[in-house]
């Protein structure tokens, strides 16, 4: 794997049952992301790109194929393994944010610190203080989601991905519940964090104005790469 590679996929497969039918979402895929690399992948419904994400991001596993993340082929790793990586090395945004209603911004944030052993409380509050100033919201501390807008709703989402210092951010329509201006501020906080902080971004989108913020797009249809490449000019 070239240095400069931090993902690299070869002839991925996933199939699993439904009922009787035999499903393939994903058919002998292969590709390389460059490591800080801000990647779109586009496609409809179907079309086999949240299975593809979910793949990189270790919560599912390939029927067949290699799949490497940095030094490790997280396609060979048990569920256990695959836990205590994602842990520390992949950030998962989501489309509806999946924070806790009751906490607030701060204890959002923490949750991820909370299944790492070893960490101080002060050490704790650091890393979330510096997550939180990252995206914007070190005066949102105290607030719970409900007294948040959606767009901030996402930012905690962001910084809650980010606290681990992961190399790896993956994204699943994360503009997707947002209004047009919410959703340009959370991706142009996702080009910083790429371009300035050296994440590499995988993000799922439907939206055309939103994978233009990517620096590179990939079309998925019928669970593969199709030749169309759009390298996104900056």
């Amino acid at each position: 794997m070239s240095e400069n590679t931090l993902i690299r996929c070869r002839n991925l497969t996933k199939t699993y049952r439904k009922g009787r039918i035999e499903v393939t979402p994903l058919e002998d895929l292969s590709l390389d992301v460059p490591a800080g690399e801000f990647l779109a992948l586009m496609g409809p419904s179907g079309s086999g790109k949240t299975t593809l994400l979910n793949l990189i991001s270790g919560i599912d596993q390939p029927t067949s194929g290699e799949l490497w993340v940095g030094d490790r082929e997280i396609s060979r790793m048990k569920r256990g393994q695959l836990t205590k990586w994602r842990a520390s090395h992949c950030g998962y945004i989501f489309q509806l944010y999946h924070l806790v209603p009751v906490l607030s911004a701060f204890e959002n944030v923490e949750l991820p610190l909370l299944l790492q052993s070893g960490l101080s409380r002060s050490e704790r509050r650091n890393k979330v203080s510096a997550a939180l100033d990252l995206v914007g919201l070190s005066d949102r501390v105290d607030h719970r989601p409900s007294e948040l807008s959606g767009g901030q709703e996402q930012r905690v989402a962001i910084a809650r991905a980010l606290v681990t210092d992961p190399e790896l951010l993956v994204a699943d329509e994360p503009t997707g519940d947002l209004d047009r201006d919410s959703a340009d501020q959370i991706l142009g906080l996702l080009r910083q964090l790429s371009k300035e902080h050296g994440k590499t971004i995988v993000m799922v989108t439907h939206d055309a104005r939103a994978a233009e913020s990517a620096s590179r797009i990939l079309h998925v249809e019928k669970g593969k790469l199709i030749e169309s490449i759009e390298e996104v000019a900056r």
